[in-house]
């Protein structure tokens, strides 16, 4: 496992929380500003006087080569020690680095109530001025580490729980012609939505949109824009209506107004916080304001999580079909915390499970698997291993986005599901939601493939099987077979007049057909429920 790296200014704390952290880690501990005074003999103002503060820097720039290459070890750096480029490079590329940070004054108060001595760089007759004149010369350097905690008002065991909450964090790298971003997933991640925009090159300063609506807004608004301001970000608010039907250009228009009405040029992000219309509605208005705009996604259900925050596609939907009209917009960032999914309905739990069982079927037969031994848990989130699970499904959706990033070929095997579940949903005025039409549209797939002789024995019952023990819908809605026909024929997904369709062979095996005679799709949605 990586290392836990403390770093940050002198009194922040970085030797009581990094002994915390590895008492709780039950890790090594290393303070590197003692372990160099054990290998010296001596203590560091003599080093400083003795040998130069040239010398004691070479001394820790041996320290972090050696402690780099070890592992599962909790570190706490001097103030100075990241400073130097390839210390730090080093140390990033050992584990995960959090810099502390602090106000002067409880820095000041700290200094003094230690009764300290030994701190060679405030040896001068005023340590206020001399801590803000360092704090500025080491501002870039700091800054330059991605996660930062303030540890002004907190205790000790508050700053070592966040320490350990970052170091949990899974990093996935989406790359795409021209870039990449990463995506973030962990828990208590809300909180740091600032730090990672700044590591994402938005300037101190520049103004935020954040795009939400109003049942998640209320829950999470707040705790974002906190997030924002700390890291020195002009975050304001914008609202759009909640769910499918408000998808729609009259919603885009409203937000180029909200933006204008804020302040947002052309250097400024907007974040979308909330579910996948969300990000949808966001993400195209951030893409053709004026003429584009950064972007950043802190989905907060479990479907756009896994599904709509990843792959750059964003859109808007027609009476004629859903995301008719849309364009491709890559994030600069997404942020995933898995504790909003505790206000989550059940039902838009499993929504979102549809997706991730989805992804097992395309390419991830462990994934589907531990979903299919699980299934007597549906209904108990506390029973998911979410951050786990996210990142799975996740990395399907990566290897497939990366490899076809403009939907060009190999990227249809996402659209599992889609055929027959698009068409569920607009025929039910999207009273159906997306997973639990995905899981009908999976069903109705993987009988046509067995139907065709295009699957292994039994691969729709096991299909079937988990969706249901998940408490997904598996049946169809006592719609007309002729209506689901001609609501596909609009979807666009079609070429020419052919529908692509997506068959699964086995567990982590599909293909994209357009052969598929329209009398075995007839006969399969009439054995689902249809009239």
């Amino acid at each position: 496992m990586s290392n836990v790296v403390v770093t940050g200014f002198m009194g922040t704390g970085k030797t009581t929380v990094g002994q915390k952290v590895a008492r709780w880690l039950g890790r090594p501990f290393v303070d590197m500003d003692a372990e160099i005074e054990a290998r010296a003999g001596k203590p560091i103002p003599r080093i400083f006087a003795e040998d130069g503060e040239a010398a004691f820097r070479r001394m820790e720039a041996i320290l972090c080569e050696e402690l780099s290459t070890q592992q599962e070890l909790v570190i706490a750096t001097g103030g100075g020690a990241l400073l130097d480029l390839t210390n730090r490079v080093r140390m990033m590329k050992s584990g995960t680095v959090v810099c502390l940070t602090c106000d002067v004054d409880e820095i000041l108060r700290r200094v003094n109530a230690g009764g300290d001595p030994d701190r060679p760089l405030l040896d001068v007759t005023d340590p206020r001025a001399e801590i803000e004149q360092l704090l500025e010369v080491r501002r870039e350097a700091y800054r330059a580490i991605l996660w930062q905690i303030d540890t002004t008002c907190l205790s000790v065991e508050e700053v070592a729980a966040r320490v350990i909450e970052i170091a949990n964090v899974i990093t996935l790298p989406v790359h795409y012609p021209g870039g990449k971003y990463p995506i973030y997933i962990g828990d208590g991640l809300l909180a740091y939505v600032g730090e990672t925009l700044r590591a994402a090159s938005v300037p101190e300063g520049d103004r935020v949109a954040v795009v939400s609506n109003p049942v998640v807004a209320p829950l999470y608004g707040d705790q974002v824009e906190d997030a924002l301001r700390s890291a020195g970000l002009q975050p304001f608010a914008c609202s759009i209506p909640d769910g499918e039907p408000h998808k729609t250009l009259a919603t885009v228009a409203t937000l180029y107004g909200q933006f204008l009405a804020g302040g947002l040029d052309r250097s400024g992000t907007v974040v979308s916080l909330g579910g996948g219309v969300t990000g949808d509605v966001a993400g195209f208005a951030a893409a053709t304001f004026m003429r584009g705009v950064r972007f950043a996604q802190v989905p907060t259900t479990l479907l756009a999580m896994v599904d709509a925050s990843v792959g750059g596609k964003t859109g808007i939907d027609f009476p004629q079909g859903k995301n008719l009209v849309g364009a491709f917009k890559q994030p600069a960032l997404v942020v995933v915390d898995p504790t909003v999914l505790t206000t989550l309905p059940d039902e838009e739990i499993r929504s979102g499970l549809a997706e991730v069982i989805k992804h097992g079927v395309i390419g991830d037969p462990n994934l589907f698997a531990e979903l299919e031994r699980r299934g007597g848990d549906r209904g108990t989130r506390g029973q998911g291993d979410w951050a786990a699970w996210i990142a799975r499904s996740l990395l399907v959706k990566i290897e497939v986005v990366e490899e076809d990033p403009f939907e060009q070929g190999r990227r249809a095997v996402l659209n599992l599901g889609h055929t027959v579940g698009h068409a569920l949903e607009r025929l039910s005025g999207f009273a159906l939601r997306h997973g639990e039409a995905v899981s009908i549209g999976m069903v109705a797939a993987a009988r046509i493939a067995g139907e065709l002789g295009r699957s292994v024995p039994l691969l729709a019952g096991r299909i079937e099987g988990v969706l249901s023990a998940w408490g997904l819908p598996v049946r169809c809605p006592p719609f007309d077979a002729d209506a689901i026909l001609e609501a596909m024929a609009h979807d666009k997904k079609r070429r020419g007049r052919s529908l692509r369709w997506v068959l699964p062979h086995a567990i982590g095996e599909v293909e994209i057909a357009e052969d598929i005679p329209p009398d075995v799709v007839k006969s399969i949605l009439y054995s689902l429920g249809a009239r």
